[in-house]
């Protein structure tokens, strides 16, 4: 079997995390890095918390590269009151036991596209800084890049009432990435927020009986808790773990081909994707959009992987 060949752009953060502990244990996928950017937390948080999940599931052979450290032309924010000061509050991890890799995760991203003998998928589930400078350091790239799978966006926000974080964050690089041609599938909030670690989901996971499943309960249950003070929600959505597992049961997954742009310019706006869903802007076609998600296939799938650690 071949196995798909994805990098992870991540700003970890609990929902990145549990998508590098899934992706970890599929036979589909191969891991060919890691990279981070700041978003969730601050850059030097994030790559600490990749590599401590990296250590946490004996994931010692990727490499993990430090990407961009501030937006495009914004000034950076990050998101404590979700994740914690650290970006990954709850389970207490060791200190890495390596430090990242001294090349730069936008450069990480290049090499590994161009060295690939197959295309390879990208997998971004924070900010889209570094996959944009890539992209503009080295626009040829694009012809081995088989899809770009991200979480970000949908028909409405949470960080604004229009803007999902991710794009919020920096919305000239996601401009960037929406406008570059390449086969892009986007599981935007429409569909993560049906991916909910419920208290009955994470009684599930605990009845796992391995350190690894013991961490990811103790992540569910912090993410949870800031869920329910922020957004009143019974549960936590898990966003970027959806990237993975489209990747690895896309049958899950119910989408739509639409075209989305994204707002750069508005006062109140900006992040804000713009979703056709009904085509009436006659505008091209330039994404996948994730509408509807088989809900226990999915916990199915996350419980299975966990029960191999």
């Amino acid at each position: 079997m071949t196995r798909r060949k994805i990098i992870m752009d991540c700003d970890p953060g609990h929902d990145d995390a549990i998508a590098i502990i899934l992706a970890a244990v599929q036979p589909k996928l191969e891991i060919l890095a890691i990279t981070t950017v700041s978003g969730n937390a601050e850059i030097e948080k994030t790559t600490q918390n990749a590599l401590k999940v990296c250590d946490l599931i004996s994931l010692h052979d990727v490499v993990v590269s430090k990407g961009a450290s501030e937006p495009l032309v914004r000034i950076r924010e990050t998101a404590p009151g979700i994740h914690g000061d650290s970006g990954l509050d709850g389970p207490k991890l060791p200190e890495p036991s390596r430090s990242w890799s001294e090349e730069h995760g936008v450069d990480t991203i290049i090499r590994l596209v161009k060295e690939s003998p197959e295309p390879v998928t990208l997998l971004p589930t924070g900010p889209l800084t570094n996959i944009a400078l890539a992209l503009t350091k080295a626009p040829e790239i694009k012809n081995n890049i088989e899809e770009i799978v991200l979480m970000g966006g949908g028909t409405f926000g949470n960080w604004t009432p229009t803007a999902e974080f991710n794009i919020w964050a920096d919305p000239e690089a996601a401009k960037k990435v929406f406008d570059s041609g390449i086969p892009t599938v986007v599981m935007g909030l429409d569909i993560t927020h049906q991916a909910l670690a419920t208290k009955e989901v994470i009684e599930e996971v605990n009845k796992i009986d391995n350190h690894v499943a013991k961490i990811v309960g103790e992540l569910l249950v912090f993410f949870a808790s800031t869920y329910k003070e922020m957004f009143d929600f019974d549960g936590a959505p898990v966003h970027d773990v959806l990237t993975v597992a489209y990747c690895v049961a896309p049958e899950l997954f119910k989408t739509k081909d639409v075209n989305i742009v994204v707002e750069t310019k508005g006062e109140y706006t900006a992040g804000t994707t713009l979703v056709d869903l009904h085509g009436v802007t006659g505008r091209k076609v330039n994404a996948k959009f994730g509408l509807e998600l088989d809900v226990d296939g999915f916990w199915k799938l996350m419980i299975d992987a966990l029960k191999k650690y």
